[in-house]
């Protein structure tokens, strides 16, 4: 047992997912393989992409199995918990646990993200402002376009399927 950390064993500590990095590995250990870190939202990406394949309803320990990697199931249940608390999901009751199903792609997720930082700001404008005056040319005409069509909600060709504000 570690003295410097009363109770602690090396054994209790949970595994590490290794996943090979882009840089050189460890110099003084060539074999050696760092750990990355997922970024902000990869998870909930990947859970979302594999609940969004399902042809229906799945369980969590559905979504565990076709997910890649080795997750924890706790880890699956915390995840699609997040999504439902973002409405990314939707759940129904099955006896004593919970199928999920897709409420959302994941640019409706990312979307979700965006909404969320907007509203936590207290001036809006600045940063609708400083946001579209961001956007390459490209994605300026893109939201233009898209804009243009939300204003006409009667268009059978608008994609967006939403009413102008």
């Amino acid at each position: 047992m570690d003295s410097a950390r009363p109770g602690h064993h090396p054994d209790n500590e949970p595994p590490r997912e290794e996943v090979p990095d882009a840089v050189s590995p460890d110099p003084v250990r060539p074999d050696s393989r760092r750990l990355r870190r997922r970024g902000q939202g990869e998870l909930e990406a990947q859970v979302l992409a594999v609940l969004h394949s399902a042809n229906g309803p799945a369980t969590a320990g559905w979504v565990q199995e076709h997910l890649d990697g080795d997750l924890a199931y706790t880890t699956v249940i915390t995840i699609l918990s997040r999504l439902y608390a973002k409405n990314a999901v939707t759940r129904s009751r099955e006896g004593r646990s919970y199928t999920w199903t897709s409420a959302s792609d994941e640019a409706g997720l990312a979307a979700l993200r965006m909404r969320r930082v907007l509203d936590g700001e207290r001036d809006r404008d600045a940063v609708l402002a400083r946001f579209i005056s961001a956007l390459s040319p490209g994605d300026e005409e893109r939201l233009r376009a898209l804009l243009a069509r939300a204003a006409a909600p009667d268009d059978p060709d608008n994609p967006l399927g939403v009413e102008g504000r």
